[in-house]
């Protein structure tokens, strides 16, 4: 187990390092606000929660972005009742990140904050494989949940991805998704497969707990806690000289950092997946 840094002290941040250390995915946990008195207080209350949790992960607080050297992954969240961090803000601290940490993998968590990975890979020359935002991970959760009321499946028998630019640019690749070991576009009625296309935009944004759900499911991924797949927002490589935009995408681990795995996509998908990708 390695080092998990979580940059923001507001409800999200807390969130996430509260789930990250109940389910012991790092060694240490090191939350950072410029409220330090903050951080250190939650930091306290979630370790004092431990012995109940059956947790034996160290977590600190610190006013010190510099915490994050030596961290695996680094999760941008929210700021102390400033919310998500965004914009040109946003911009430059990740850029001081990858700065201090050059390698770890930083998981931009909040669902404002795809602008914020794709103007860093763009215009920072930032590596597109270790900067993501794992919001996309909880919206596919909340489609998984409304799968499974319309199949009578369990949520582990549901594989399906979410792709696309979120709210309104998104789609199911039903193709490529599995129900019970069947294709979903056999399992599903074509009235109810557009029923829960409809509602897609409207699952958006997905809430705090969903939000640091997704983070840390992300997270466990790098730090080998978790084999599999995730859904996350990136830029992903092409083989032509464009600058393509970001969209959500599923992706796996690969030496610390995540790979695009593109699933089987219907024509129809990849008209809707090029039209994401230019725009």
């Amino acid at each position: 187990m390695s080092i998990l840094a979580v940059v923001g002290a507001g409800p999200l941040g807390a969130a996430i390092t509260h789930q990250a250390s109940g389910m012991s995915i790092a060694r240490r946990i090191v939350l950072i606000d410029d409220a330090a008195d903050v951080a250190r207080g939650l930091a306290l209350d979630i370790r004092q929660a431990g012995p109940i949790n059956g947790s034996s992960t160290a977590v600190e607080g610190t006013g010190d972005t510099g915490a994050v050297v030596g961290a695996g992954v680094v999760v941008v969240a929210d700021r102390h009742g400033q919310g998500e961090w965004t914009g040109d803000e946003g911009l430059a601290l990740v850029t001081r990140l990858r700065t201090l940490n050059p390698h770890a993998l930083i998981i931009c968590a909040g669902s404002a904050q795809a602008g914020m990975v794709e103007t860093f890979v763009h215009e920072k020359d930032g590596d597109r494989r270790r900067i993501v935002g794992s919001a996309p991970e909880a919206l596919r959760s909340a489609l998984t949940a409304l799968t499974c009321l319309e199949s009578g499946a369990a949520p582990a028998d549901v594989s399906l991805a979410a792709i696309g630019r979120p709210p309104k640019d998104m789609f199911v690749p039903w193709e490529g998704a599995a129900i019970g070991g069947s294709r979903g576009a056999d399992v599903l009625p074509a009235v109810v497969i557009a029923r829960l296309d409809r509602q897609l935009p409207y699952l958006w944004p997905p809430g705090p707990l969903a939000l640091a759900g997704a983070a840390v499911r992300v997270a466990r991924g790098v730090m080998g806690r978790a084999p599999g797949w995730v859904n996350v927002f990136l830029v992903p490589p092409v083989t032509d000289d464009r600058q393509v935009r970001g969209v959500a995408v599923p992706a796996v681990v690969d030496e610390g950092a995540l790979r695009v795995v593109w699933p089987v996509l219907a024509p129809r998908d990849r008209v809707r997946l090029e039209s994401a990708l230019a725009g």
